[in-house]
C-alpha cells in the first residue's frame, strides 16, 4: 500500500485557504497546516489581528483533524519586504508588497520549512492559480540547484512548470505569485484554481467552516495589503489628464516563470504579449523589447492611465504568467509628446531614451 502523499498547506484564518485544506484532504492527503505570523498589528480594540487569524487557522485544523504548526517570520518580513516599502517609498515609488511577500515570505521560507522541515512532497496555498502540472507530477518533483545567469533555463533539458491564470478570472491571483521561484512553484498546489469564490465559500458553509466565513475578506497575508494599499493610492483626483497618461517604460532584470527569457523574445528581441500593473485590471496589449542586460521596454498599444515606478509589469501570454519585473523608467507623457508636436514636428521621431537604444541608456528619473 502506497504512503499517503504529504502536503503542508498554508492557513491564513481565511476561508481560502481553509478550503484549500478540506480539498487536499478530500484526495487523500497527509495534510498538515501552517500559520505564518508575519506581522504585529493591532485592530481598533486593541487585540492582536495576527493572533486572531492564528486561532482561527488551528480551529480549522482541529475541525479537519490535521496536524497544526505555526512559525514567525516576523524578521524575515522586517527585512525582506517591510525594508524593501520603506526604500521603495523613501525613492518615491510605488511598491507591491504582496508579490515581494509571496516571493521572499511564503514561496522561500514557507517552502524550505514545509520541505526541510516537515518532509513535505508538496505544499499548497489558498491562491486563486493554476500550474501546468497534474497533483501527481508535482509529486515526482525533486529538489535540484539550477544554475544562475540570464539563460539558465536554456541549460536544462526538463519542461518548466508553467504559471496559469484561475477559472474565476475576477480572483486570479496570479499578479501577486509573478515573481515565485520555479522550484518552489514546481512542488506547489493550488486546490482553489478551478474553482469560483462562491463555490468556495459554498463548501465552507457545507464543511463546518462558518468561523472563517464570517471573517471580512483578507486582501492577502501581507501587512500593507491588508489596508488596501493600492485603492487607497488610486484616490488621487479622478481626472483624465494627458499627464497622467504613458505608452512606454522601462523594468528592471525581468523574472521570467518558466522561460528565461521565452525563446521568441531570444529570437526576435520583441514579442507581443499582454501585461498589467494593477491586480485585476484590464490586460493592456504591449509589445517587449529585450535588453542585453534582461531588462525590457515595454510599448503599450495604447497609452495607460497612471503608471508609477516601483510597480510591478506582469506579463500574459493567453492564460499563462510569464513573469514581471520592476517599472524603474517611464516614457514621456501624452502631455509632454503633445506639447512636444505642438511646437516643433522635429520630434516625431520619439524619445531618444526608448527601445533600441541599448543598455543603460536613458533618462536619470
Amino acid at each position: 500500500m502506497q504512503v499517503a502523499r504529504h502536503v503542508v498547506c498554508a492557513l491564513s484564518g481565511g476561508v481560502d485557504s481553509a478550503v484549500a485544506a478540506l480539498l487536499l484532504r478530500r484526495r487523500g492527503y497527509q495534510v498538515t497546516g501552517v500559520f505564518m505570523k508575519n506581522w504585529d498589528s493591532l485592530d481598533e480594540h486593541g487585540v492582536c489581528t495576527a493572533d486572531r487569524d492564528c486561532e482561527d487557522a488551528y480551529r480549522v485544523c482541529q475541525i479537519l483533524d490535521i496536524p497544526f504548526h505555526q512559525v514567525s517570520y516576523v524578521k524575515e518580513y522586517w527585512n525582506d519586504v517591510f525594508s524593501d516599502f520603506l526604500s521603495e517609498y523613501e525613492k518615491g515609488r510605488t511598491p507591491n508588497p504582496d508579490i515581494v511577500c509571496n516571493k521572499h515570505i511564503k514561496f522561500s521560507c514557507f517552502f524550505h520549512y514545509a520541505v526541510d522541515n516537515l518532509g513535505a512532497d508538496a505544499v499548497a496555498t489558498g491562491h486563486y492559480a493554476r500550474t501546468s502540472l497534474e497533483d501527481e507530477e508535482v509529486f515526482q518533483q525533486k529538489h535540484i540547484k539550477r544554475p544562475e545567469g540570464l539563460f539558465r533555463n536554456r541549460f536544462e533539458v526538463r519542461n518548466a512548470v508553467k504559471l496559469l491564470q484561475a477559472a474565476d478570472s475576477f480572483k486570479d491571483q496570479t499578479f501577486f505569485l509573478s515573481q515565485v521561484s520555479q522550484d518552489a512553484l514546481r512542488r506547489t498546489l493550488f486546490p482553489l484554481g478551478g474553482l469560483t469564490k462562491d463555490f468556495v465559500k459554498k463548501i465552507a458553509a457545507e464543511n463546518r467552516l462558518h468561523h472563517v466565513l464570517q471573517k471580512k475578506e483578507s486582501m492577502g497575508i501581507c501587512f500593507v495589503g491588508k489596508r488596501n494599499f493600492e485603492n487607497f493610492i488610486l484616490q488621487a483626483p479622478r481626472t483624465d489628464h494627458p499627464a497622467l497618461y504613458r505608452d512606454l517604460l522601462r523594468t528592471s532584470r525581468v523574472h521570467w516563470i518558466a522561460e528565461e527569457p521565452p525563446a521568441a523574445l531570444v529570437r526576435d528581441k520583441m514579442m507581443e504579449c499582454h501585461f498589467r500593473f494593477r491586480h485585476q485590471m484590464a490586460l493592456v496589449p504591449c509589445v517587449l523589447t529585450l535588453n542585453q542586460d534582461g531588462t525590457v521596454w515595454v510599448t503599450a498599444v495604447k497609452a495607460v492611465r497612471a503608471l508609477a515606478p516601483g510597480q510591478f509589469a506582469v506579463f500574459y501570454k493567453g492564460d499563462e504568467c510569464l513573469g514581471s519585473g520592476k517599472i524603474l523608467r517611464l516614457g514621456p507623457s501624452a502631455y509632454i509628446l503633445q506639447k512636444g508636436k505642438s511646437k516643433s514636428r522635429v520630434s516625431t521621431e520619439g524619445p531618444s531614451d526608448g527601445p533600441g537604444s541599448g543598455p543603460g541608456l536613458g533618462p536619470t528619473l
